[in-house]
């Protein structure tokens, strides 16, 4: 229910519960996202966002009620459940409201407008998200999640609704001039640069500096992440913390961010079974998540694994990396190469079950577990002699298992996981093989056997619900995943770069308009095993978004990087004149966040933090960076300047906005690895020694000057790194400054370890 919180899934198709609901069925029917075809039989009377409803208003002279959420948000299920699936409740909402339901991963424009001013309004957000616009969509009145009754000190639902009703026909010459200044004022907050705050050049550093020390501040030493509860991965941070361990030398940039992702690994937060991050903690210690399993985490973490991997050579690192991989492969895979959107945290306990609850797929009671062991001992015969009691034992004292369960009543409020327990690594894989005396490689090999027993028994439980939207930016960010992953000098680097290069394809050929040059926002599948794909009709069309282009086009610049394929960053620089063209504000700097001229849109914002995922324009400002390196363009960099300037007034600027800082400390201490050379195995040997080192801002050519008409780089680039002596040479910059040309990948090889590489006391997990 907070802002970076929240789930939803579809009902059991056989239920005295489902019959019910197909009573009714409103506009939704018609829809092809599935959290709108969720409500699609809901008796209140539901419109998607568009001309219909906000004429209807309009003419009507009724308030809007918005309700946004999305496929898999916990707390937008239980509303539904509680409310919008009431009869009564409906009443009400038909008499007095036009209602109109939106998915906010499919029209993210509408929602972050709207969650502005539920944030200026209640200091926090989330989702659902409840507000009521005048028929001219300003803003009056908002909230989140509302009870059916009045209780944990929040109004009814029922209570909200008529007390606006009643406002609207009684001061409705007051509310809409309220909701007027309310558009002023997000037009301002949202759009318009609202101080003189400039950049000094070199400046990144004193923001490095002053970012480091809030995080030191917030770090929670013990646990990893930041503040208290509930707690988010924030990539973003992390991103930055290992940049700038890499500009600074500060090691408690690096411990803060290595010991965050470790914590992340072994908390409940971690699919110990399979693989794959939920979205979310509801405590410290990253126990008991909110269960939704998100894409965009997916993608983000794959990619810091592999960095952090890249920084340090421990490989539980890779393990994790290579664990999203395997989950986000199978489960979320649209069969033509394209990832769903992600899994709901609730599901049903079991196939005959009526009514879904939180983590039924995940969490497990202390006597499945040990039965399932016994079950399967036969499987174990080479772990602790058979011994069944004592691998339960193990098992039991590595995840923290408990006969009543571990979960504390407090992070689970709907009592969904009473008796259960979710697999937490309280320790390590050194304290269990100390407790039990045991080899490290055979407690490994024991907990692998018993995961892959449990996989097996939670393959025959109710899957949760699959979101099958395909949303251009979070594939983008898979997109980096992926070839952050292939980077990695791993056994599987075929296997990673084909499932890049695929998704590439498939975002090239249904996302894509080859004749506009321009980005859909998604589309939509059926299941990992269909290879059906479905798209809006051509008026339904809902264009790309900035975070659409920009996280595309950074996926496209780490995949040409870790397969010199020339077709993806010729096509990052399409897409970038793209972007420029429908996003750059000419007057005052940075990128809108949509179109001119979207229909129904009050407010053209721009993206000013970085939270769960980053913002477009920090994203933006790197992408330009390298392709301003690529093409020589000064177009590029000018751009990244006067982005810089808008964004100055941001405070604490670093901790706003981490990735956007990172794109600082590129320029003002460019690190840059330029390798030369035509298609011949030496090149290929350089890329593949520069590929598997952690460096920010890499700029990798493959160049041969007998053929430049061949080239996808500037001219500049030729000219500037020359071959010696006609080998394959390697130009090392760092610091803004670059060393003498490498013709021998040895030399190469040792230079990188000693800038870029970390080895710490290794703490396995």
């Amino acid at each position: 229910m907070s802002s970076d919180d929240t789930k939803t899934g579809e009902l059991p198709s056989t239920s005295a519960f489902e019959v019910k609901r197909h009573i009714f069925t409103n506009r939704l029917a018609q829809e092809k996202s599935p959290y709108l075809l969720q409500h699609a039989h809901n008796p209140v009377d539901w419109y998607p966002w568009g001309d219909e409803a906000i004429e209807k208003a309009k003419r009507e002279n009724k308030l809007i009620f918005l309700s946004v959420g999305y496929s898999t948000c916990h707390w937008c299920h239980v509303m539904e459940h509680e409310s919008f699936e009431n009869e009564a409740v409906a009443d009400i909402m038909n008499k007095n409201f036009v209602n109109i339901k939106v998915d906010r991963e499919e029209r993210p424009d509408i929602d972050r407008i709207y969650m502005q001013f539920v944030l200026m309004m209640n200091g926090s957000g989330g989702w659902p998200m409840s507000v009521w616009l005048t028929p001219d969509l300003a803003p009056i009145t908002a909230g989140t999640y509302f009870p059916p009754n009045d209780r944990w000190g929040m109004p009814s639902f029922t209570n909200v609704l008529t007390t606006i009703a009643d406002k609207w026909n009684k001061n409705q010459a007051e509310l809409i001039a309220t909701g007027l200044e309310v558009i002023e004022v997000l037009q301002r907050t949202l759009s318009e640069k609202t101080s003189e705050a400039t950049f000094e050049e070199g400046s990144s550093q004193a923001k490095v500096a002053e970012t480091l020390r809030i995080f030191e501040l917030r770090f929670d030493e013990e646990y990893g992440g930041f503040g208290s509860h509930p707690k988010f991965p924030k990539v973003p941070r992390l991103n930055f913390l290992f940049h700038a361990y890499i500009v600074s030398k500060q090691k408690i940039a690096l411990d803060m961010a290595l010991q965050t992702l470790r914590c992340l690994g072994k908390g409940g937060i971690h699919d110990h079974i399979f693989g794959g991050f939920a979205r979310y903690s509801v405590d410290r210690k990253w126990h008991v998540p909110h269960f939704e399993k998100m894409i965009y985490d997916q993608g983000q973490l794959m990619a810091v694994y592999a960095d952090a991997y890249k920084v340090t050579r421990d490989n539980s690192f890779l393990d994790y990396a290579d664990g999203i991989y395997n989950y986000t492969n199978a489960d979320l895979r649209h069969p033509l190469g394209g990832f769903y959107a992600g899994e709901d945290a609730d599901s049903l306990p079991s196939a005959n079950a009526t009514k879904k609850i939180e983590g039924a797929f995940y969490a497990w009671t202390f006597d499945e577990i040990k039965q399932c062991i016994n079950d399967n001992k036969e499987l174990l015969v080479d772990c602790e002699k058979g011994d069944v009691e004592k691998i339960f034992n193990i098992y039991a004292h590595h995840y923290d298992l408990r006969e009543n369960g571990n979960v504390e009543p407090t992070s689970d409020p709907h009592g969904h996981l009473t008796g259960k327990n979710i697999l937490f690594v309280g320790g390590s894989i050194e304290k269990t093989c100390e407790k039990f005396a045991l080899e490290k490689d055979n407690l490994k090999r024991l907990l692998t056997l018993v995961n892959k027993m449990l996989l097996e028994k939670r393959k025959q439980r109710p899957r949760p619900h699959l979101d099958t939207k395909i949303i251009c930016s979070w594939n983008g960010l898979v997109l980096t995943g992926l070839s952050k992953l292939a980077d990695c000098d791993s056994g599987r680097r075929k296997e990673y770069l084909s499932t890049a290069a695929r998704l590439k394809e498939f975002l090239y050929t249904h996302l894509y308009d080859k004749e506009t040059k321009t980005l859909q926002r998604s589309c939509y599948g059926l299941g990992t095993n269909d290879e059906s794909i479905l798209q809006h009709v051509e008026k339904e069309r809902i264009e790309g978004f900035l975070d659409d282009y920009a996280f595309l086009i950074r996926g496209l610049l780490d995949f040409y990087k870790t397969s010199l394929d020339g077709t993806a960053l010729k096509w990052a620089k399409e897409l970038q004149e793209t972007q420029d063209s429908l996003f750059w504000d000419n007057d005052n700097g940075a990128y809108f966040y949509s179109q001119a001229n979207s229909p129904n849109v009050v407010v053209r914002l721009k993206d000013d933090h970085d939270g769960a995922e980053p913002s477009g324009n920090s994203m933006a400002a790197y992408n330009l960076l390298l392709l301003a390196q690529y093409y020589n363009d000064e177009n590029y960099s000018k751009r990244v300047v006067r982005m810089f300037e808008f964004f100055a007034d941001q405070k604490p600027f670093g901790y706003v906005l981490p990735e956007m800082l990172s794109s600082m400390m590129l320029q003002d201490n460019g690190l840059d690895l330029v390798a030369v050379g035509p298609k011949m195995e030496l090149t290929q040997k350089f890329a593949e020694i520069s590929r598997k080192y952690y460096i920010p801002g890499m700029v990798l050519a493959e160049i041969d000057p007998q053929e430049p008409e061949m080239q996808v780089y500037n001219q500049c680039i030729l000219d500037k790194y020359k071959m010696i002596d006609a080998h394959p040479t390697a130009y090392l910059c760092h610091g803004g400054v670059c060393r003498m040309p490498i013709t021998d990948p040895a030399k190469l090889e040792d230079e990188l370890s000693q800038i870029f590489l970390r080895i710490p006391n290794n703490q396995s997990l």
